[in-house]
C-alpha cells in the first residue's frame, strides 16, 4: 500500500508570518493537531503542533496573562527541520519513521510542494484495514517451519473448506527454524479448519483453549 492511498489531500496550512493565535483558532476549528507552515510556493518550511501552540500561549495560572504573546508570528515557535515523505513511499516504511522518530504526522511532498499529510491516526486506521479487524472474522495462529512454499501450502487447507482469508500476517518465532502464520478468516466457526490444520500436523497457537477430539 502506498502513501497516496491513505494521505489526506485537504491540508490546513499557514504562512510563516501568521500569528500563534491564527494557529490556535485553526487547531480548535478543524480539530486537528498539526499545521504545516508553507511559503508562497507551497513548500514546507516548518510545522507546528497543538503542543507548540499550547506551550507558547499565556498561562491561565496568572491573573493577568500576557495575551500579546498570541500575536507573535508562528515561525517563532515552529519546528524547522521537518521530515517529509513522498506519495509513492510504502506505508510499511513510513510506519518505521513514525516509530523511530516518535512523531505524530508526516507532510507528503511531491516536486517540492506539499500535497498531503499522514497522521498517526491515519496509520492506525490503515493497520485496522490491513489486518481485517473491522470485519466479522476469526483468528487462527499456526506454527510452521520456516521454509519456502509453506504459506500457500497452509492456505490451501483453508481453500479446501472454501473459507475466505481476510488477511495474513507472518511473525518470527522464538525458534528461528519456525515462524507464526496469523490468519484472519471470514467465519465465526473456525472449528472445521482447526481440525484440518491439526490433522495436517500444524501446531495451533490460537485458539489454544480448544482440546483435540478424543480418538
Amino acid at each position: 500500500m502506498l502513501v497516496e492511498e491513505i494521505m489526506k489531500t485537504e491540508v490546513i496550512t499557514l504562512p510563516p508570518k501568521a500569528t500563534i493565535n491564527d494557529a490556535l483558532q485553526l487547531l480548535q476549528l478543524h480539530k486537528i493537531r498539526h499545521i504545516p507552515i508553507v511559503n508562497d510556493d507551497f513548500q514546507v518550511i516548518g510545522i507546528v503542533s497543538d503542543r507548540d501552540v499550547r506551550d507558547a500561549s499565556p498561562s491561565t495560572f496568572f491573573e493577568q496573562p500576557d495575551i500579546g504573546i498570541l500575536n507573535n508570528t508562528i515561525d517563532s515557535i515552529m519546528t524547522k527541520q521537518v521530515i517529509t515523505i513522498h506519495p509513492m513511499d510504502f506505508v510499511e516504511e513510513i510506519a518505521a519513521i513514525f516509530y523511530d522518530r516518535e512523531i505524530a504526522c508526516l507532510p507528503v511532498v511531491s516536486n517540492n510542494r506539499l500535497i498531503g499529510i499522514v497522521t498517526e491516526k491515519d496509520m492506525l486506521y490503515t493497520l485496522i484495514q490491513l489486518t481485517g479487524t473491522h470485519v466479522q472474522s476469526s483468528l487462527v495462529e499456526v506454527k510452521v517451519p520456516d521454509q519456502p512454499g509453506i504459506l500457500p501450502e497452509v492456505a490451501a487447507i483453508f481453500g479446501k473448506r472454501k473459507i475466505n482469508i481476510v488477511s495474513v500476517l507472518i511473525y518470527p518465532y522464538k525458534d528461528p527454524d519456525y515462524k507464526i502464520l496469523v490468519f484472519r478468516v471470514k467465519t465465526l466457526n473456525p472449528m472445521p479448519i482447526i481440525q484440518d490444520l491439526r490433522e495436517a500436523g500444524y501446531p495451533l497457537l490460537w485458539p489454544n483453549n480448544i482440546a483435540e477430539p478424543k480418538r
